[in-house]
């Protein structure tokens, strides 16, 4: 990525989730000038941890706010946004459908039309998912699939990423929308999630639980690739206006179900226990998985770490992490 960061000024919605910790991370190693958005203090994440926030710019208010991301990104002179915030739990959104189509669908708007009153701003990448596509008859999912989501959370990242698709196309804003899989990595707070879950409960001598029958089939995306691919995106907008407006899947085109997740995890940490399956997992699509193509194509993009590699190091960082506790 060159000198291409230094001193550029970025904005950074949903810094205090996984991907935003890490994506702020590498930002600032590479000498960008980052502000982001902060609603709610989480004082074991990832970014209060490391003490990131101290190396960056903290506007306090809510990604629904559209005055107030209006003023950051002309006070900031922002070039470049990253918009990750969002109510990113499946369950979740079964239980508070509202609340999550406000901050995801309505909080995408807001932030867009932002965007469209900013001048300064010359890339926006957007964060929906592979859930955007819904249940699909023929996987991979690619991006000229259409978006089907049918469940609250679904559906909201369908909405917010035809609404970014919207803005592309009648006013020429330079977004693209990004798809991934299930991301997972160190910092990850929401122990419901399989991941962080098995892993702690495993350190704690606790068989580990999965909500689902283990039989759902998902596509898993190391965090440190993501926010890699995030920051070449975002570079290739800036060099290449013909980039804009279009959709990438990132992924590393390998599908796993959930049961086999949770063994290899027990193995790499060497334990005997045996999975808790709760059978409890509703209005969820069963199997998933993306096709990479388009993006090694058009941005030369590949993962950095296998599955392995990725899970290696993020029981790494759960190992240390929890024996602070």
């Amino acid at each position: 990525m060159t000198n291409f960061w230094q001193d550029r000024s970025v904005f950074v919605t949903g810094a205090s989730g996984l991907l935003g910790g890490w994506l702020t991370k590498h930002l600032l190693e590479r000498g960008a000038s980052v502000t982001v958005l902060l609603r709610d203090w989480v004082p074991q994440s990832e970014l209060v941890q490391r003490k990131t926030l101290e190396q960056v710019n903290v506007v306090r208010g809510d990604v629904r706010d559209r005055a107030l991301l209006e003023r950051t990104l002309g006070e900031y002179e922002v070039e470049v946004v990253f918009h990750l915030a969002a109510q990113t739990i499946v369950g979740i959104a079964n239980r508070n459908p509202i609340s999550t189509f406000e901050s995801n669908i309505r909080g995408t708007w807001g932030l867009l039309e932002a965007g469209r009153r900013s001048p300064k701003v010359r890339a926006i990448v957007v964060a929906s998912s592979d859930k955007a596509y819904g249940d699909q008859e023929v996987l991979p999912y690619t991006e000229v699939m259409p978006l089907q989501g049918r469940h609250p959370y679904d559906v909201s990242k369908s909405c917010a990423d035809l609404i970014t698709q919207a803005y592309s196309t009648t006013y020429r804003l330079p977004v693209c929308i990004t798809r991934c899989g299930n991301f997972y990595g160190g910092g990850d707070l929401n122990w419901n999630r399989v991941v962080p879950g098995t892993i702690r409960s495993i350190v704690r001598g606790e068989a580990p639980i999965i909500r689902s029958d283990g039989k759902f089939v998902r596509d898993y995306f190391y965090v440190e690739d993501g926010a890699l691919a995030y920051m070449l995106l975002a570079q290739r907008m800036v060099e290449d206006e013909k980039i804009c407006g279009q959709a990438f899947n990132f992924s590393n085109e390998a599908q796993i179900g959930v049961l086999d997740l949770v063994n290899r995890i027990l193995a790499k940490m060497k334990c005997s226990l045996k999975p808790v399956i709760l059978n409890e997992a509703v209005n969820e699509i069963r199997h998933q998985f993306l096709s990479a193509e388009h993006a090694r194509r058009a941005l030369h993009w590949a993962p950095s770490f296998t599955l392995d590699e990725g899970l290696d190091r993020t029981i790494a960082w759960y190992r240390e992490a929890l024996s602070r506790e």
